[in-house]
């Protein structure tokens, strides 16, 4: 008797609920009902509104991480390092999508990435603090100055295309001025028949010409922009000629003969640095490989022979 007493009460507690969720006023919505109304609200909504919400990650978590990383990267170097790395972005060849606050925004995010992967490499290497700490310092180290690594590899490669193709250039510049181009035409006859960042350079050199830049300043900017000291030296040459009225044939045809000679002379000094270079690989891989292959058989023979 008291336990079916129970159950009429429990059931008549589940009717009431049930009625009250029957009589409840259809505005006051929860659980499935809610999440309806709010995909009803959404199509109904305005294109502004929903275009707001649709947007995609990229533009409402990826890019204000990025403008945030890009104001601590500049509290962390300065303004006066801002303008460093836009040099080194003009002697990198100003890759394509990178600016200022790219290379910040990537010292930040790879500083942080570098501080996690060197806790976690801390944590499953060693159980030494020390050791700990100076991952964590290692892999800070690492990703905040990777960016550093990168643009200056990229100023070096760029560097040393431009020195290879400064000879022919100039060779190409002396023949078209000798055979009665003017000199901004030889530099557009150079640029246009040419490829490399030199090429590139050149052609900018134009470019800057056209919207109105004098010839000086021009040249100026294209040696600023490398770190080629015989590029450098030919465009003071070139400035100092247009200043003073001297025949460009002829300072090209002293320039194009000293570049020569230098190109040479590191040649030679190139050689003569070889037999230093190959002394190490020369001791480490190479004897030990030759002295296996001729004292191997030997010491096999006398080990089998017992003696």
């Amino acid at each position: 008797m008291v336990l079916l007493l129970v159950l009429g009460v429990v059931l008549v507690l589940v009717a009431l609920v049930l009625l009250g969720q029957a009589l409840r006023p259809a505005g006051d919505l929860t659980g499935v009902g809610r999440s309806l109304a709010v995909l009803e609200a959404m199509t109904s909504a305005p294109a502004e509104l929903r275009q707001d919400a649709d947007r995609p990650f990229s533009e409402r978590v990826a890019g204000p991480l990025r403008a945030r990383a890009a104001r601590i990267g500049r509290r962390l170097v300065g303004a006066d390092r801002t303008e460093r790395y836009r040099h080194r972005l003009d002697l990198a060849g100003n890759p394509a999508g990178w600016g200022v606050d790219r290379v910040l925004t990537t010292k930040v995010i790879g500083a942080a990435a570098g501080l996690v992967a060197g806790l976690g490499l801390g944590l499953l290497l060693t159980d030494a603090t020390t050791l700990r700490v100076v991952a964590l310092g290692v892999g800070l180290a690492v990703g905040f100055f990777a960016v550093d690594l990168y643009l200056y590899q990229r100023a070096y490669d760029r560097s040393e295309l431009v020195q290879r193709a400064l000879p022919d250039a100039i060779d190409l510049l002396t023949i078209s001025v000798e055979a009665g181009l003017g000199f901004d035409a030889a530099v557009r006859q150079v640029a246009r028949n040419t490829d490399g960042p030199l090429a590139d350079e050149l052609a900018r050199v134009l470019r800057e010409m056209q919207l109105g830049q004098g010839r000086s300043e021009a040249l100026r900017g294209l040696a600023e922009r490398t770190n080629v000291a015989d590029l450098r030296t030919f465009v003071s040459a070139m400035v100092q000629a247009d200043q003073f009225g001297i025949p460009v044939g002829q300072v090209l045809r002293v320039q194009s003969q000293e570049i020569r000679v230098k190109r040479r002379q590191r040649a030679e000094t190139r050689a003569q640095q070889v037999p230093v270079k190959i002394t190490v690989p020369l001791i480490f891989f190479i004897l030990p490989a030759l002295f296996v292959a001729v004292l191997g058989p030997a010491a096999i023979t006398i080990m089998d022979s017992g003696i």
